[in-house]
């Protein structure tokens, strides 16, 4: 497996700093994130993100973005992109970039829940998907589909339930086990095994639920809060363990959104903890 960085857990670096450092830490990749956002200092993931390329003006970035990261000696995992599958201009137009990157894989995001009957979100999404499916065809890229809780897909069965029958060489599944950690969790080789080829990319972060307040019955109100590797509730070790004995051999992009140690500690001690677990894995399947 490789193993590489979303930067969209890296938001104090520039771009130019991100691959300076990621490269030196001995990572094989970065995924970078690709969406507008708001402005915010100090940066935070999610706003002011200095690791963030805009979805405005993107065209023009990418020369940049593709020499920078190839000048580090890193390779693109993919394409961490914000576009809504209905959006099928924009989805276009991040096809279009992934290729001209060779990144060879874009994220789209998927609706969330509450935003109407789940039958008709999932109806809706398929065709979408299947629109997109052709495009990524022409553009010979792979639209990715995140299992993320609070969407229609928190689980592998919900993205076979909207998958099944489109092409696995253009609409893969990105499996995540810290957003699984939160909703839609089934057993990772179970789940490896029924999105067979729509296995396309890893995600890993981890989770812990904390109690945080008292509910109205007067009970205990857990919430889920992003930990850092080592410390979360998800099973890494057996989480890598299921890839290898599934057979994946590709991505794991790590986006570690816990804030406890500074972020340059934080990225050098995930790989190195990622590449132990790894050499305790068996090297066959079972």
């Amino acid at each position: 497996m490789r193993y590489s960085v979303f930067t969209a857990s890296t938001p104090d670096w520039t771009p130019e700093e991100a691959v300076a450092e990621l490269a030196a830490q001995g990572w094989d990749g970065v995924e970078w994130r690709v969406t507008d956002q708001e402005p915010a200092q100090p940066p935070g993931f999610w706003a002011g993100n200095r690791a963030t390329v805009p979805l405005t003006g993107l065209e023009a970035e990418l020369p940049r973005i593709a020499a920078i990261t190839r000048a580090a000696g890193l390779a693109l995992s993919g394409l961490g992109a914000y576009v809504p599958a209905a959006d099928h201009a924009n989805v276009e137009r991040v096809l279009a970039a992934t290729a001209a990157l060779g990144a060879g894989r874009v994220r789209v995001t998927m609706p969330q829940l509450g935003g109407g009957d789940y039958r008709e979100l999932m109806a809706g999404t398929r065709r979408d998907l299947a629109w997109i499916a052709g495009r990524a065809a022409e553009h010979g890229v792979t639209a990715l589909v995140e299992l993320h809780h609070g969407t229609i897909v928190a689980s592998a069965s919900a993205a076979m339930r909207l998958l099944d029958g489109l092409p696995p060489e253009r609409v893969g599944v990105i499996h995540d086990i810290g957003n699984l950690t939160i909703e839609g969790f089934e057993d990772p080789l179970a789940g490896f095994e029924l999105l067979g080829p729509y296995l396309a990319h890893v995600h890993v972060k981890n989770v812990a639920w904390r109690v945080t307040g008292v509910r109205d019955d007067g009970g205990p109100r857990w919430s889920a809060e992003w930990a850092p590797l080592r410390e979360g509730q998800a099973d890494l070790a057996g989480y890598l363990g299921a890839l290898r004995r599934y057979g994946y051999d590709g991505w794991v992009t790590v986006e570690d959104f816990s804030t406890a140690v500074p972020l340059a500690r934080r990225t050098r001690d995930n790989l190195a903890y990622l590449r132990e677990l790894d050499r305790r894995v068996p090297a066959t399947r079972a």
